[in-house]
């Protein structure tokens, strides 16, 4: 197949043509608008094949989409460009609102009309797989909450705290998260109104090689090693579940070969953390691989900061759907990713100064006026 991938010099989407391009036999078109999150390094190991073409384009501008569908003729669509950093979000939400919402917008009417004029087999097999996020959920009863009425008995009594599944209400709580959800429901409306025959995925925390440092892991990895303070919101009690993004990678794949027109997928790793014990793991971590010669641990060098407003306290997906009808399950725990991802971060230190550029300085954003 030839598979265009929006996005794709992204953290997720540069994850997903490296496997695409290593793992199977498919090509891939790569369209992406490069801002500060999308880098192309991310993709050097695979860009000198034959299989692989690369297109800088926004999303939002239609006519170049439908150029980019008239020349390169593909046979589906994966969709994962998006503005994605909710601190960001808080400071500045209209380019979440253009990217997320109006660029949702524009490339399901261009694939729409892409669609209605292609040959009868190559119609049916088309597909529109839109990746999108657990945040859509908002909030999870969290274990500290004595008092949640929404918790029950599991086996043997114990307290089962409830996940997110594909049937959860959508509850979004950032100005990110809202407008992945308004791209979720457009995405099912072109399904429904107009027969596009689409696919939604629903992932929990990524993590893994090649994430811009504003996110937390690679955040903490690379302020430990040069020493500054580790910021952690609040008491650092904040729930997630955690995925290796190699693991979420495959999974896409699945999704977008062998999934159910009109199905939505969760997608999780099964690996519940707060991110207190994320920060400490990688600190411990830290110790062993480059201890300091002081002999003090990374550890120290926590701070705890006001929390992040509207901040949801737990994320968990129940991924039973697709393991169920699809059979997959992440291959890595917590344990196994999260040591892979130091080991990485510790030998590509000049990719993580070039992506940075001199313009980001891993200062702290999303904090509303």
């Amino acid at each position: 197949m030839r598979i265009l991938v929006t996005g794709g010099a992204g953290f997720i989407g540069s994850a997903v043509i490296r496997f695409i391009i290593n793992n199977t036999e498919h090509s891939v078109i790569n369209i992406d608008k490069l801002t500060y999150a999308g880098n192309l390094a991310s993709l050097k190991s695979i860009e000198k094949s034959k299989r692989y073409d690369f297109e800088q384009v926004d999303i939002c501008e239609q006519e170049l989409i439908a150029k980019v569908f008239e020349h390169y003729q593909p046979d589906c669509i994966m969709h994962l460009a998006a503005e994605s950093h909710v601190d960001r979000s808080i400071d500045g939400p209209a380019e979440f609102i253009h990217t997320n919402i109006v660029g949702t917008y524009t490339l399901l009417e261009q694939a729409r009309k892409y669609w209605l004029n292609l040959e009868p087999a190559k119609k049916l097999s088309f597909r529109f797989h839109h990746i999108s996020t657990d945040e859509v959920y908002g909030d999870l009863p969290h274990p500290d909450d004595k008092s949640s009425s929404t918790t029950n008995e599991g086996i043997q009594g114990v307290n089962i705290l409830p996940l997110f599944t594909e049937l959860t209400a959508y509850a979004p709580s950032s100005p990110y998260s809202a407008s992945k959800a308004s791209s979720d429901h457009l995405v099912k409306a072109w399904q429904r109104t107009y027969g596009l025959p689409t696919l939604v995925s629903n992932c929990s925390n990524n993590y893994g090689p090649y994430h811009f440092p504003e996110k937390l892991i690679p955040l903490i990895i690379l302020n430990a090693l040069e020493g500054k303070e580790l910021p952690v919101y609040g008491e650092g009690n904040q729930i997630r579940d955690w995925l290796y993004v190699e693991d979420h990678a495959k999974a896409l794949v699945k999704v977008l070969t062998e999934g159910k027109v009109g199905e939505t997928y969760n997608i999780g790793g099964h690996n519940e953390m707060r991110n207190i014990d994320v920060v400490k793991t990688i600190c411990n971590i830290l110790d062993e691989l480059k201890p300091k010669d002081s002999g003090v641990s990374y550890v120290e060098q926590v701070i705890h900061v006001p929390d992040r407003p509207g901040h949801d306290m737990r994320y968990a997906i129940d991924a039973s759907k697709i393991q169920a009808e699809l059979g997959w399950q992440p291959e890595e725990t917590f344990e196994t990713g999260i040591r892979k991802t130091v080991e990485w971060y510790l030998k590509n230190r000049d990719w993580c100064e070039n992506v940075q550029d001199g313009s980001y300085q891993r200062n702290r954003l999303g904090v509303a006026q």
